[in-house]
């Protein structure tokens, strides 16, 4: 008796309708618009590349005493605006002509391409490996992250002590808000706000991450042995679950960081200043 499920004779055939595939004539059976979220989450990683790559190419209106853009810290080259008091690591020399924030986005970059969910987001978004669940992917086989260059994707545990780095400077930035323009201290305006929310979403991200999370409560075989961190990691652990969440969240607020300092620098207005 057929039951419908046999091994497809298509054995030249490739993605749903594999050998190993069960015999079922249609591509899948979902029929809700499954499609809209790998299509929403393309298009918005993709108005992300898009806007971050004018930005890092600009090099121009990145500084707005006392606001320095998230994408041009730390400035590791000597072309960069002299930031009183500011990120500015001259280890790069002159030889260096194109922008300095080509020299750092490769951290916190290197750190959200090879992060969990952004592989889950892009993979499905541009590369429909699979496009949704219960919908096959189309390619003809499947090798997972053991060839390159998605091999490279391991290396992520490594990128996360980098992004911390690059936090740390960025937090230094968030403190560096509250001059005014003049860099006398005390002062807060509409950039220190719109910091200070940037950088709570950048540490909420980063300490989500899973690699985080293994560093903290990873290869303990007793964890009443070690109260702090399991109690560390239970907190790590709560924020994990939101970490789709924090990773959209401060994708869209270092960019909004990085638009608000180019509209001052380029005299768009002037920082609303609270006191």
């Amino acid at each position: 008796m057929a039951t419908g499920t046999e091994p497809s004779s298509h054995t030249g055939a490739t993605g749903v309708h594999t050998a190993s595939r069960a015999a079922i004539p249609a591509r899948h059976l979902r029929t809700d618009r499954w499609w809209l979220a790998p299509a929403c989450t393309a298009a918005g990683l993709l108005a992300f590349i898009v806007y971050s790559t004018w930005r890092a190419f600009a090099n121009a209106d990145y500084y707005h005493a006392p606001y320095v853009s998230p994408f041009y810290s730390p400035c590791l080259a000597e072309n960069c605006h002299t930031m009183r008091g500011g990120p500015n690591w001259e280890i790069f020399g002159s030889w260096w002509g194109l922008s300095p924030a080509l020299l750092i986005l490769i951290f916190p970059l290197g750190f959200r391409l090879t992060c969990y969910y952004y592989r889950k987001a892009y993979y499905r978004g541009f590369w429909a490996s699979p496009p949704a669940c219960a919908v096959a992917e189309p390619h003809k086989k499947y090798t997972g992250e053991t060839r390159f260059p998605l091999i490279l994707q391991n290396i992520h545990r490594y990128f996360f002590y980098f992004a911390v780095l690059v936090a740390g400077v960025l937090t230094y930035d968030t403190a560096l808000t509250f001059r005014d323009e003049h860099y006398a201290w005390g002062h807060m305006g509409l950039g220190t706000l719109i910091f200070l929310v940037n950088i709570v979403l950048i540490w909420a991200y980063t300490v989500s991450c899973h690699s985080c999370r293994h560093i903290v409560g990873g290869r303990l075989k007793h964890f009443s042995k070690h109260p702090v961190r399991y109690r560390l990691w239970g907190w790590i652990g709560k924020l994990n679950e939101r970490h789709m969440l924090l990773a959209w969240s401060s994708l869209v607020s270092v960019a909004v960081a990085d638009f608000y300092v180019f509209l001052l620098a380029s005299g768009a207005f002037p920082d609303p200043r609270f006191f």
